[in-house]
């Protein structure tokens, strides 16, 4: 955690960022029963550091309640704003309208019932195998200097086998991401609320073609399903899976995967118009 933080606090203090959003997958761990105590002296950590003190105004949502199979998708959104940003607004999905954002505030267990977002577990039968796991996505609205726009913390499922997707060319798990991406993208165009550009940001679990890989060294072609819906800055990093999670070999790849992106920042395109201007 002192790490992490430590690099996480020099980001800030690089780009100084008057509205900064934090994704989290897989909140707690591995072993998220005996590691939930440890979010919250995290969160606090995070929330009461020096530095973050310019930034006073915060929204975290936690899914903790692992108890809850049919909902717990242990993602953590967390959202910043510097002080000289006047006039935030967040959108009320139950009321239909926003709300002026002011303090500080953590929400965590039943997110369900929670008014200024929308979270989804995948349906069971999008699940390999119908198991369930933690996949899933939350989604908040905010608007600043009448700009609205959504954004989406996202985690998609993984490979389960490195045997079975060298099978095919695409993986049948990529063909499940693929349904389970379409499903958010559907639900957050639908018409139960004004459109918006949306920028969808996580863990895709997106793969190399491994099949290709093996056989033509081809590379990243998940998101070519999405390309008139989603767009993606150029990749300017190395693959961000699998890093070891041995601390004293932080920057070397673990021999179980194929190295990939995984991690992504994609946006519609009326989002990547916002960026660019």
């Amino acid at each position: 955690q002192k790490n992490w933080l430590r690099e996480f606090y020099q980001v800030v203090h690089t780009h100084k960022p008057h509205f900064m959003a934090l994704h989290c997958q897989e909140f707690g761990g591995k072993n998220y029963e005996a590691s939930m105590s440890h979010v919250d002296k995290f969160v606090k950590e995070l929330l009461s550091s020096d530095a973050m003190k310019e930034y006073n105004r915060a929204r975290v949502y936690l899914d903790e309640n692992y108890k809850s199979q049919e909902h717990f998708t242990a993602l953590g959104s967390f959202y910043f704003l510097h002080e000289s940003l006047k006039n935030i607004y967040q959108f009320d999905f139950k009321a239909k309208k926003y709300r002026k954002v002011a303090g500080k505030e953590i929400y965590s267990d039943t997110l369900e019932s929670t008014p200024m977002l929308e979270k989804e577990k995948f349906p069971q039968d999008y699940f390999p195998e119908c198991k369930w796991s933690r996949k899933g996505f939350i989604r908040t609205r905010w608007c600043i200097a009448d700009c609205a726009f959504d954004l989406v913390n996202i985690h998609l499922f993984h490979d389960a086998s490195n045997l079975v997707a060298w099978e095919t060319s695409p993986s049948v798990y990529s063909g499940i991401r693929h349904k389970a991406l379409g499903y958010v993208l559907d639900r957050i165009i639908d018409q139960r609320f004004e459109k918006v550009s949306y920028f969808v940001f996580g863990d895709f679990n997106f793969r190399l073609d491994s099949k290709s890989v093996v056989e033509l060294l081809e590379f990243d072609k998940e998101l070519s399903v999405f390309k008139d819906r989603l767009y993606e800055l150029d990749i300017s990093f190395p693959p961000s899976y699998p890093y070891s999670e041995d601390a004293r070999q932080g920057e070397q790849y673990m021999n179980t995967r194929c190295p990939a992106w995984c991690d992504r920042i994609l946006m519609s395109p009326s989002a990547k118009e916002l960026v660019l201007r």
